[in-house]
């Protein structure tokens, strides 16, 4: 694979690549925790979360769009049905469109509703994690594309709270 003549295994430290992963493998599990926990040149989507509360996630914006409540719901109901592909469960039931995985904006004052959101996200993205270690090179190739989904969700999620005025002036 022309991947491996310009990516050396030891960019790699901590992923299951010396576990007997392919690069493919390990170069999945390291683009996704980019996306999910590990600060990179963008903020990954743990970080885009932290401390946003129920009236902050059912925040819409004045021009339309989704919340971060909507949002969060579309990115869970995608990966954890991908989780359940990588390790063998059922699959949660599908949605009937793509429009219907954002679901409701959220309510600004249903905290539990949002903390159980986020503690789904969590489950979620460290289960993710763990999986995408042991992938096959020819199934890691066709999520490539899933884990740019991610980066690009975690996006509008900054984007909405910089709207909001949430986002912190400097990190």
């Amino acid at each position: 694979m022309l991947l491996t003549r310009y990516i050396h295994p030891r960019l790699f430290h901590g992923t299951a690549i010396g576990k007997g992963a392919s690069l493919m493998a390990a170069l999945l599990q390291t683009l996704f925790g980019f996306t999910w926990d590990k600060e990179g040149w963008e903020a990954p989507l743990q970080l885009a979360l932290a401390g946003v509360g129920a009236a902050e996630a059912a925040w819409r914006p004045s021009g339309g769009g989704n919340t971060i409540r909507q949002t969060l719901n579309h990115l869970n109901h995608y990966d954890a049905r991908t989780l359940a592909r990588l390790t063998g469960a059922t699959p949660p039931a599908d949605v009937p469109s793509n429009e219907a995985s954002f679901g409701d904006p959220g309510d600004p004052a249903d905290a539990a509703g949002w903390e159980a959101a986020l503690r789904e996200r969590r489950r979620i993205g460290d289960g993710l994690q763990a999986a995408l270690g042991t992938v096959p090179e020819e199934k890691a190739q066709d999520l490539a594309a899933w884990v740019l989904h991610a980066a690009y969700h975690t996006g509008q999620i900054v984007l909405i709270r910089k709207q909001q005025g949430s986002w912190p002036a400097t990190r």
